[in-house]
């Protein structure tokens, strides 16, 4: 609980040297003695401390020797929870939370709910320790659950399955790890089939090039992509496989788009693949094919695409238009190649394999299907989760919301393709490719702001990224 203590100690002291006091609603069990603890090493660091409690229920032992503590110290005020209502909170102030942490389990009592909606109500900046009280670490809450809705959440070692998803993340705010040195050798030994893509796992992943290389080294990428009045998509997707290190580079696809092609794209080769649409899909047998941005609906296009997929056996990329000729002929899911990589978003993967409730079942449902249909899954979102064919899980925690706009997954097509060709592994180049995406679009962010950023840009600010991976 100290080492829990120290380490919020150092972020919040840093973090907010300005505020007068902290308001610190500590439960009976261990975050709730990691909270006191937190208290009395918050008041020793000069900050004015005060502390709310019930006082009326059982203590752990840990929290109540710390409880003990705090009460041998004058200067910390302590309250009971029922007193928050009629108190007068300073207004220069952070609220933690320190009421439950990951081990909670069990339902909140009446009090405890009143509490928790009181508090979300003050208009005061709110953080969280380990995780907001109410949310479960690793599944979705029954539909009417008092939670407590931070700013920041102070996650202790480890992210939360429950941070990662849609229908509970926007309760913990943003999100910050705190080392509390917990056994590596345990860490390293303990089985689990969840990771997060951090910097570390990319720089085991990552493949710096040998200086006597030649294009050749590199491998060969096609895109199939393009129909009239969307090549842009092929743009885009093509931009994005040059960028992210393609050795050669081709794009297939119809007649209309080819002088859009050859001025936007120079140093990508052409590849004729009909008129307004592609309707031929002969790819050279050693390249990395990446199918599907703006490829339209045409009905040739499906059939030709249809039969190409029949006869495909080596690992292909595919996403937008690609999975929505497959979701209105399913079948054809089981001639998808083994080891391929799929990339939809939440609907596209709606029309693929059906309807869930929410993300949790939609990710149980994404294991099965990797699992039976031998592929990877990249279900796209704002954490982007990459599931595997052996069940493994990674989130993704680079990217922001200045992404969700159309041409941000052409992109992530072509990079991932690229990666294909470069000899990465198909879990590797999904992995890495997702998060060079979405680290690419941070640095897009800074430099235009989310709302004014394009999936142009981000492609553009990928050689920043692999600056700093070299």
């Amino acid at each position: 609980m100290q080492r829990v203590a120290d380490s919020c100690v150092n972020w919040l002291s840093s973090k907010f040297n300005d505020k007068e006091a902290f308001y610190i609603f500590c439960g009976n069990g261990n975050n709730g003695g990691g909270g006191l603890a937190l208290a009395r090493t918050l008041y020793q660091n000069g900050f004015d401390i005060t502390v709310f409690v019930n006082e009326n229920e059982n203590f752990s032992k840990d929290a109540l020797s710390n409880l003990n503590k705090i009460k041998q110290i004058s200067g910390i005020a302590i309250f009971d929870f029922a007193d928050t209502s009629q108190f007068n909170f300073k207004e220069n102030a952070i609220i933690v939370d320190a009421l439950f942490g990951a081990g909670l389990n069990r339902k909140i009592n009446k009090k405890e709910q009143d509490l928790i909606n009181f508090l979300n109500k003050v208009k005061l900046h709110k953080v969280s320790i380990d995780m907001p009280s109410g949310l479960a670490a690793d599944h979705l809450m029954a539909e009417n659950a008092v939670i407590f809705k931070a700013d920041e959440t102070l996650s202790l070692q480890f992210w939360k399955k429950t941070f990662l998803h849609p229908e509970t993340g926007p309760y913990c705010g943003k999100v910050h790890i705190l080392n509390i040195g917990l056994s590596k050798e345990f860490i390293a030994k303990e089985p689990t089939d969840d990771f997060v893509v951090d910097d570390q796992l990319i720089q085991e992943i990552f493949k710096s090039r040998n200086e006597f290389s030649h294009k050749g080294n590199f491998g060969k990428t096609t895109i199939i992509a393009g129909s009239f009045g969307k090549m842009g998509a092929a743009v885009l997707a093509t931009k994005a496989a040059l960028r992210s290190g393609s050795g050669i580079t081709f794009t297939l696809a119809p007649k209309c788009g080819y002088e859009i092609l050859q001025t936007a794209c120079p140093e990508a080769m052409y590849l004729f693949g009909g008129q307004n649409y592609n309707v031929h899909f002969d790819v050279d047998s050693d390249s990395a094919v990446g199918i599907g941005p703006g490829l339209g609906g045409n009905t040739e296009t499906e059939l030709m695409f249809m039969e190409f997929l029949k006869s495909c056996d080596l690992p292909l990329v595919l996403d937008a238009d690609a999975l929505n000729i497959i979701a209105k002929h399913t079948q054809f899911l089981k001639h998808i190649p083994p080891k391929s990589i799929i990339t939809p978003h939440p609907k596209e993967f709606e029309r693929l394999f059906g309807k869930t409730e929410n993300s949790f079942q939609q990710l149980d449902l994404a294991r099965k299907k990797a699992q039976e249909l031998n592929i990877f899954i990249v279900l796209k979102g704002h954490h982007t989760q990459i599931i595997t064919p052996d069940n493994k899980v990674f989130y993704n925690i680079t990217g922001n919301s200045g992404m969700a706009k159309g041409g941000s997954g052409d992109a992530l097509l072509g990079i991932i393709t690229s990666l294909v060709a470069q000899n990465y592994s198909s879990e590797h180049a999904a992995v890495f490719g997702v998060w060079l995406h979405g680290k690419s679009g941070d640095l897009a962010a800074e430099k235009y702001s989310k709302e004014a950023m394009l999936p142009s840009d981000l492609i553009n600010e990928m050689g920043n990224v692999f600056r700093v991976l070299a």
